[in-house]
């Protein structure tokens, strides 16, 4: 009899544990409701909501050289490398010639 008072006794105090903490997690003053707000980071460095490029374009040189440009090149700087791009060739200036170099 003592055993079947204890157990009910223990199952008692667990539901009014469990009642009172169901009462404390759902109050707010453990967890608080997340929020996500959408627009400018609050930072200023902050990367967050910023669309950018994050990988570097590499230059390779090709095996290709000339003498001269072809007619209607025009001058671009891809990662600070200053280029002639005539239609969809690029050359690299390399002493009195150009060699032609791939953008990946």
């Amino acid at each position: 009899m003592k055993s079947m008072n204890r157990i009910v006794i223990t199952a008692c105090a667990l539901l009014a544990t469990s009642a009172v903490m169901d009462q404390v997690f759902n109050s707010g003053m453990v967890i608080r409701e997340a929020a996500a707000i959408v627009g400018r980071p609050a930072t200023p460095v902050s990367g967050a909501g910023v669309a950018r490029r994050t990988t570097r374009r590499v230059i390779r040189r090709s095996t290709i050289y000339a003498a001269a440009l072809p007619a209607g090149c025009s001058t671009v700087v891809i990662e600070g490398t200053s280029l002639y791009r005539c239609g969809a060739t690029y050359y690299q200036p390399y002493g009195n010639q150009y060699v032609v170099v791939y953008i990946d």
